[in-house]
């Protein structure tokens, strides 16, 4: 039996020129986000001890729901691109912990673009500073998701905006979204 590869990350990321708004072109369906969210976008803010703030926000049905949370390098002395990201949950009440991985796997030159996973094939995002990416720069990232061992065939595209929301909208504030996907809703 062959042993598995460890999959690549990035080396050397600038988390500040990492900051700032990335739109979701595309993402593995997951039980932490609403099924048919659209306009899905993720905001970072370096705080001044070195986390990073994470604010996720989709738009389900015309309404806002979000998620704030926190990230941070999973080994301080690493130079490789592998941080955690800590939310709290349900949404209403964040009262559990849940932390995950964020490896960024691909990082064009310019900060414009992203590939995100982590050490197991589970979960994966494009990310754009744009809310559409061109088709050949989507190619790219797919195969690289494919060489480091995605599914890709499991990708849904998310639904963006040509003009994305800029106000924050009618949130739902309950948390009913939260409950709905851990159902498939």
């Amino acid at each position: 039996m062959a042993n598995k590869k460890e999959i690549e990350v990035v080396k050397g990321v600038d988390l500040e020129r990492y900051m700032g708004r990335w739109y979701e072109i595309a993402s593995f369906p997951s039980i932490f986000t609403p099924k048919n969210g659209e306009n899905t976008r993720a905001t970072y803010t370096l705080n001044s001890d070195g986390t990073v703030h994470v604010l996720n926000e989709t738009w389900n049905g015309g309404k806002r729901n979000f998620i704030e949370g926190s990230a941070y390098k999973a080994n301080p002395k690493s130079d490789e691109a592998k941080l955690k990201v800590k939310f709290y949950v349900p949404p209403f009440l964040p009262i559990i912990p849940v932390t995950g991985d964020y490896w960024i796997l691909s990082l064009d030159q310019d900060y414009q673009y992203a590939l995100i996973g982590g050490p197991t094939t589970k979960y994966l995002w494009i990310l754009s500073r744009k809310t559409h990416l061109d088709d050949e720069i989507y190619n790219q990232l797919i195969e690289k998701a494919k060489e480091e061992g995605y599914d890709v065939t499991k990708l849904h595209k998310t639904p963006q905006s040509d003009s994305p929301p800029e106000q924050e909208g009618p949130e739902d504030n309950k948390g009913i979204w939260w409950f709905k996907s851990l159902f498939g809703k």
